[in-house]
């Protein structure tokens, strides 16, 4: 495995794609610094949902100019109620430009991270600075619902799940600001069709390829 002093990758895909666990498996394997864009977004929805502030815009500024990430990756964001209004939140240009001015803070500095969501390559990354490598995840839609009605513990129906994710998707990739794409250069994983062990596999041959 070869030391990496600069190392930026970039991890897009589909709800439930299996893009999480591919960026911690990474991640770890060479000591990188991981960023989840979706749960600041997932954090956000769940302050607007609890305060339902009048002014979102300065209010979640305020929050996320007090609050670190790692407090963030600490809070359990992974219910229906905020899946289903994150991706109306997400499509709001003026809370992307406060969630991605919250991660430029992060991602400055650091000549070694990884970051997971779904305009990473698109947008956070795309320039200054510029990904080393970048990878979309993909994953049919049976298995994806299965295993995020897993990660809710059953809590409502799998095809509820399924009608969910559906729409999470396809409003991810209409959306005007920032829309879910695979950039022309990145590296497609197929999720449904490979092993956690696999993908991790995968995702190394093509880093250990980098110059």
């Amino acid at each position: 495995m070869k030391r990496f002093k600069k190392l930026i990758i970039a991890c897009d895909g589909e709800s439930a794609s299996g893009k999480s666990t591919a960026a911690k498996l990474i991640s770890k394997k060479y000591d990188l610094l991981l960023i989840n864009s979706g749960l600041i977004y997932r954090f956000c929805s769940k302050l607007i949902i609890r305060h339902k502030p009048k002014n979102f815009i300065s209010f979640l500024n305020n929050k996320l100019s007090n609050i670190s990430y790692k407090k963030i990756a600490k809070l359990n964001l992974h219910s229906e109620e905020i899946s289903n209004h994150v991706s109306i939140l997400a499509k709001n240009i003026k809370i992307r430009k406060i969630v991605n001015k919250f991660q430029k803070k992060i991602i400055k500095g650091n000549n070694r991270i990884c970051v997971e969501g779904r305009d990473i390559a698109s947008k956070i990354l795309a320039k200054n600075p510029k990904y080393d490598l970048a990878f979309y995840f993909k994953c049919n839609l049976k298995t994806a619902s299965y295993r995020r009605w897993l990660d809710i513990k059953k809590k409502i129906s799998l095809s509820n799940v399924k009608k969910s994710l559906r729409k999470r998707t396809l409003m991810d990739k209409k959306r005007k600001n920032s829309p879910l794409i695979q950039v022309k250069d990145s590296v497609l994983i197929r999720t449904d069709r490979l092993s956690k062990k696999q993908v991790l596999i995968k995702m190394s041959n093509y880093i250990e390829r980098i110059n």
